[in-house]
Formats: C-alpha cells, sequence, structure tokens
C-alpha cells in the first residue's frame, strides 16, 4: 500500500489533468455516437450481435455491476499511471486509444448494435430485491432503459485494454501495479458480460481494436514528433 501511495504522488499535475480530459473525452465520444445515430436514423437498422450459443450460456451475477461500475475510476487511476510513464508513452497512448475511440464511433454511427432487455429478463432481474439489483437497474435505465444501444465494440473493454497494455513493461511502474492493471482489465471484461451490458462478441472485438491500434502506434511512434 505504502508503494503504491509513493507512485500516486510521482504522478505529475499534468497527468491527473489529462487523465480525467481524456475521461470525459471518451465518455463524450460515446455518447455522441448514439446520439447522432439516432439524428441519422441509422439507429433504426441497429441489430443485436449475440451468439446464443455463448452469450446464453452466460450466466448473469448481479453483484459484477460494482466492477462495472468501478471501472470508471480504474481507468482514470490508469491513465494517470501511463502519465507517471513519461509524456512520450502518454502521447502514443493518445494516439492508439483516439484512433479506438474513432472507430468505435463509426461503428455506433454506421453499425449500430442493440439489446433488448425485456426479452431478455433483465428488466424483470432488475426489479427484483437487493442492492446488486437495483444498481443495475439504475445502470440500464441509464443506458437506455429496455433497450439498449451501441454495444459493439466495449469502451469499457477498449479502455481497459489500454491501461493494461500502455503500463506494461514500463521501468517505473511497479511490477505490482502492472499485475494489478492487467487482472482489474480481465475483471472489468468479464463484468461487461456478466451484468448482461454486453455480448461476448462485443468484448472481444473491444480488445481486438484497442490491440490493433496499439500495435499500429507502437510501430509509427507518433511521440517521436514530439520529443
Amino acid at each position: 500500500m505504502k508503494q503504491f501511495i509513493h507512485q500516486l504522488k510521482m504522478i505529475p499535475r499534468w497527468g491527473w489533468i489529462a487523465s480525467v480530459l481524456w475521461f470525459f473525452l471518451s465518455f463524450g465520444i460515446y455518447r455522441l455516437g448514439t446520439w447522432l445515430s439516432k439524428v441519422f436514423g441509422t439507429i433504426s437498422r441497429a441489430f443485436a450481435c449475440k451468439i446464443p450459443f455463448i452469450d446464453d450460456r452466460i450466466p448473469i451475477i448481479p453483484a459484477f455491476i460494482v466492477i462495472y461500475l468501478l471501472s470508471y475510476v480504474f481507468w482514470v487511476a490508469g491513465y494517470a499511471f501511463i502519465a507517471r510513464t513519461g509524456k512520450k508513452n502518454f502521447i502514443n497512448f493518445v494516439f492508439a486509444s483516439g484512433l479506438a475511440y474513432l472507430t468505435g464511433f463509426l461503428f455506433f454511427l454506421f453499425l449500430p448494435t442493440t439489446i433488448d432487455r425485456t426479452a431478455e429478463g433483465l428488466i424483470a432481474l432488475s426489479e427484483q430485491p437487493g442492492l446488486f439489483n437495483w444498481m443495475l437497474h439504475v445502470t440500464y435505465y441509464g443506458d437506455g432503459g429496455p433497450t439498449g444501444f451501441n454495444l459493439f465494440p466495449s469502451f469499457h473493454c477498449i479502455s481497459s485494454a489500454f491501461c493494461h497494455l500502455y503500463l506494461r513493461k514500463q521501468e517505473v511502474i511497479p511490477k505490482s501495479i502492472q499485475t494489478g492493471a492487467l487482472i482489474g482489465s480481465i475483471l472489468i471484461y468479464f463484468s461487461t458480460v456478466l451484468t448482461k451490458q454486453h455480448f461476448f462478441i462485443d468484448v472481444v472485438g473491444g480488445i481486438a481494436i484497442a490491440v490493433f491500434w496499439y500495435l499500429i502506434v507502437k510501430a509509427i511512434d507518433p511521440a517521436k514528433h514530439f520529443s
């Protein structure tokens, strides 16, 4: 714990500011994609990218809504730790994640997806007694209510994957924090499907898009032009 607190103190002020701004920008891109799909009417052809053979076998575990919601704190902290590794790594992170969010935005606008939470039995479950069910209910109705849109790709998975990718093998980041970033990312991946906020393919797509742009940006290294 002392090491973690020490590392937090080592994060530059600009890192915290940039991390919070980047978090709100990514959230804004997600909301903008949904809004524009309604404006242009493309959301009318939204489809469910459910794979029944897989998704119907994945149980819903309401307690995982806690992890799902804590992901927002995880990302801001993750971005800040990336800033701790230096401006070069953070700039490349911004380029890669920005391109990934843009890719997701284009999917939301031109190839929107949906989930019928009533047909899936999720609304009925969320209305049952219990703290976690109540948290599910609040989350569902804050994200479309009975009908959710733009599940693919999962921004939860994109953001979490980048927290791991840009902290791994960084000498200034202790192994314990690198491992924590990996475990936290995996838990968030699981939370997206165990709360039924996403289908399995949304998770695969989100991670794949993040890895793709990470490798592209790593090869191009745009941060070298800012040094």
